[in-house]
């Protein structure tokens, strides 16, 4: 997957710190989370606020912020994509 130019490596998510839900794109599970986080516009990554729309990379997986939810967008490994 082509990740956007400068994604920043956010690491794993602290459980102590905020984050927002993870979430496989096109799972069922995600209608679920986004109902827990209904009318959010950022996500929290280790209590770091990214708006809407942000990629991050949490060691290799690229995550979308989409409305409070975290998405999993793929592999930024070029050896495992």
């Amino acid at each position: 997957m082509a990740e956007p130019v400068g994604t920043e490596q956010v690491g794993d998510q602290d459980p102590v710190l905020q984050n927002s839900p993870i979430a496989d794109e096109y799972v069922e599970e995600e209608y679920d989370l986004h109902e827990n986080v209904r009318g959010l516009s950022v996500c929290f990554f280790n209590d770091k606020d990214y708006p809407d729309g942000s990629f991050v990379r949490s060691g290799t997986t690229v995550l979308r912020c989409n409305r409070g939810v975290w998405i999993v967008m793929g592999s930024s490994d070029p050896d495992n994509p």
